[in-house]
């Protein structure tokens, strides 16, 4: 989560504002901030201004599809590490094979089911919090190494 706050940021990006209204009604239990984007390049903005920890990305939107958010957001050092969980009425083999190629860490179905939907954010949100403690933790670790290697000041020179 954004360490800024540790109530997690989610963008629900879709064209359709009844799937909007409806993702939005979803998550009023959840404590988080939401925002809203209708358009692949409104998309691309707000995850800029408003560093979401997730994004409900829609897969057929205008001006840019889902697929191409994904991999644009995944080639930016800046964004790579941003939770994307495709919500999509296509279904097919091919449309999850090309949504993992482009980089989603979770894909639902639409119509969708309000408790998946939910277990899907809580457990996407509660992996990236266990990586970022994990990488604190390799980071003390290697500074406490690190620092333990470091010459002590009045020891007594090496080889003697």
């Amino acid at each position: 989560m954004n360490e800024s706050s540790s109530v997690p940021k989610i963008l629900i990006a879709d064209d359709n504002p009844q799937n909007v209204e409806l993702l939005e009604a979803y998550l009023s239990d959840v404590e988080c901030e939401l925002r809203t984007a209708s358009d692949g390049e409104e998309t691309l903005e707000a995850v800029r201004e408003f560093r979401p920890d997730l994004i409900l990305l829609d897969i057929m939107m205008p001006r840019l599809s889902g697929f191409e958010v994904c991999r644009k957001l995944r080639a930016n050092p800046d964004t790579r590490d941003v939770l994307i969980l495709m919500v999509t009425a296509l279904n097919e083999a091919s449309d999850f094979e090309r949504g993992v190629q482009a980089g989603t860490d979770d894909f639902l179905t639409k119509p969708v089911n309000k408790v998946e939907l939910l277990c899907r954010i809580r457990s996407l949100l509660r992996v990236r919090h266990l990586k970022d403690q994990l990488e604190r933790t390799l980071a003390y670790l290697a500074e406490f190494e690190s620092a333990s290697r470091a010459p002590q000041p009045g020891g007594a020179p090496s080889g003697l």
